[in-house]
């Protein structure tokens, strides 16, 4: 069975993190304002302290920096981490100042939670909320000593961490439920609807994307159209039910004989697109063969008769038959019409061969 159409879920996801990066430059910058805001509104004496005042210019810079260096964009994972990091540093830093672990400033540490709740994981949220827990204990020794750890400050602790760890956790559940939505969003605009193997769109991305390795790396991939003779007359015949049943009978059997690496698409219609990396136009001569003999193999049961199903194969190779993913799809396009004519039969010697039921039995 072929992978789910995720090689390009890196991608995706790295478009996600880029997107949710540029978010977080308005967390890091509402941080900021309430910060300054809570200091130059009720604690104005602190505002004016060199270190308040350092660790408000220096985060504003840091802010800025990140949007700014190049090599920081491109690296968005590290980028989101280091900020969530900064974040975390500066509350401290600013708590050490107003009241460490009793100041109203504590439940911003929530900001950098759910940053990383958000963006880096279950892991990485557990490491942030251990860091925040060492913090909010190392501001109740810097302000008020050794002597402050005490069971009454295990019980505070517990009162204002508790939300915390809980903000966490559903917030993490809210993520892992929204990427398992978007995956099942994505495989399903990837399938088509009758055979459940990848569509157009899929087999276009994908396959430029063993088209890009096979040149890189000058190894040979070839690429086979399938069409199934006379699905028409079946469909007239028997119905389109049956019709369909041959399709999935096609599908299965492409499924069969390829490999894990190998994509099976359905083009639409009757047609069927395989694309075999690492193979060179000798083998895929072979593969157009068993193809023709699994399916012609396999029996389609409509209504009382068992009907056999025969398809046309076409195959193309890189770069014998075209320097382009696009051209060696042409070639193998013509090269399956070829086979068509050749084996195409007069009416009354119709290919798809039936057989009644009650004379077998």
């Amino acid at each position: 069975m072929n992978k789910d159409p995720f090689e390009r879920g890196l991608d995706i996801e790295q478009a996600q993190l880029r997107g949710f990066a540029r978010s977080i430059a308005e967390v890091e910058w509402l941080l900021l304002v309430l910060v300054m805001l809570y200091l130059f509104v009720t604690r104005l004496e602190l505002a004016r302290q060199e270190t308040v005042v350092g660790s408000l210019i220096i985060f504003a810079i840091l802010i800025l920096s990140f949007r700014l260096i190049p090599r920081l964009r491109e690296r968005t994972l590290f980028k989101i981490t280091l900020e969530t990091l900064v974040m975390v540093a500066f509350l401290t830093i600013i708590l050490s100042q107003s009241g460490g672990e009793t100041s109203p400033l504590v439940n911003l540490y929530l900001l950098p939670i759910i940053t990383a709740a958000l963006a880096l994981g279950k892991r990485a949220t557990i490491l942030v909320m251990i860091l925040v827990c060492a913090c909010y204990f190392m501001l109740a020794i810097v302000c008020e000593g050794v002597v402050a750890l005490s069971p009454a400050l295990a019980s505070q602790a517990a009162g204002v961490l508790a939300p915390f760890f809980l903000v966490a956790l559903l917030t993490t559940m809210l993520a892992d439920n929204i990427q398992t939505a978007k995956g099942r969003i994505r495989s399903l605009s990837d399938r088509d609807e009758l055979t459940d193997i990848y569509n157009i769109r899929a087999f276009m991305r994908l396959a430029a994307a063993k088209h890009t390795r096979s040149a890189r790396m000058e190894r040979p991939y070839s690429i086979l159209m399938v069409d199934v003779d006379n699905l028409r007359r079946i469909n007239d015949s028997f119905g389109h039910e049956a019709g369909n049943r041959a399709l999935k009978l096609v599908r299965e059997a492409l499924l069969r004989i390829t490999r894990t690496e190998d994509i099976v698409m359905r083009f639409g219609g009757d047609e069927f697109i395989l694309c075999l990396p690492n193979t060179d136009r000798e083998v895929a001569a072979e593969v157009s063969q068993r193809v023709r003999n699994v399916v012609y193999a396999s029996t389609l049961e409509a209504n009382v008769e068992m009907v056999r199903v025969n398809v046309s194969v076409g195959a193309a190779s890189y770069p014998i038959d075209g320097k382009d993913l696009e051209a060696v799809m042409r070639a193998a396009d013509q090269s399956m019409y070829k086979d068509k004519e050749m084996r195409k039969a007069p009416k009354d010697q119709w290919a798809v061969q039936k057989t009644w039921v009650s004379e077998i039995l």
